[in-house]
């Protein structure tokens, strides 16, 4: 018998979380960016500008942007590291990355991309000064083997940064459950067509690790030093995770 896992509040076997959770992005691809900007009132934007304006790199770097979706930190790393350095835009779903990867050629911006699973990443050891995961961390069946993949591919001295959602500060958590559960699903419905992917994401976050939970399972991955920094009352926090 299969393993078991979380989809949401459901437990399911291993072996059909990937596909539940392909199903959930394939419908919700081509609506994604519109319904970030309602679901967070335009704050993803302020959330990811923040992890590129402090995270240190630099011209010349190497980055990889996993789960990158449609493009948006991979476009804000490739204007830190210039014509000099290399952005790879990957994802595991193929809808979410075709959406990345037209945007961003429309933009006028190539980048090399690649369908990848962060459990099994197609890198050499060692590669890039600097990797990125940006709400896709909780969809991973298997945090810790994508955590240490993360890990092997980043030189030493280079960063993991986890930007995902978190344990939001204890007198919030009424009016963030309110809206989780009862707008979210909603929205999901009469913008994007689809009530039960939006019920699901507000499911995995209530999920997937607290801040000091993620910070031990980075430091158990390989990182010698993890620190993270809460916004919006720890509805998003940014972990920081260093390879020595």
């Amino acid at each position: 018998m299969d393993k078991q896992t979380h989809f949401g509040f459901k437990t399911v076997d291993e072996s059909e979380k990937a596909d539940k959770v392909a199903e959930v992005f394939h419908s919700v691809a081509q609506k994604y960016d519109v319904m970030n900007d309602l679901m967070s009132g335009g704050l993803h934007r302020v959330w990811k500008h923040f992890t590129l304006t402090t995270s240190g790199v630099r011209a010349g770097d190497k980055v990889l942007d996993i789960a990158g979706g449609t493009g948006d930190l991979a476009r804000g790393w490739a204007k830190r590291v210039g014509k000099s350095g290399e952005v790879w835009l990957t994802d595991i779903n193929s809808s979410m990355l075709t959406v990345g990867r037209d945007r961003l050629l429309d933009e006028g911006m190539i980048l090399p991309v690649s369908l990848a699973d962060a459990e099994k990443l197609p890198f050499p050891d060692n590669y890039f000064n600097a990797v990125s995961v940006a709400f896709g961390l909780r969809n991973m069946t298997h945090k810790d083997a994508a955590l240490k993949e993360m890990c092997r591919v980043l030189k030493p001295g280079g960063k993991l940064f986890v930007l995902e959602f978190s344990k939001v500060w204890k007198p919030l958590s009424p009016f963030y459950d309110f809206y989780s559960f009862k707008a979210l699903p909603v929205m999901g419905k009469l913008v994007a067509g689809d009530a039960d992917s939006y019920q699901y994401l507000a499911e995995s976050i209530r999920m997937h690790p607290d801040q000091e939970t993620l910070k031990q399972m980075m430091l158990d991955a390989g990182f010698g030093r993890v620190d993270y920094h809460n916004m919006t009352g720890g509805v998003v926090a940014l972990h920081k995770g260093v390879k020595f």
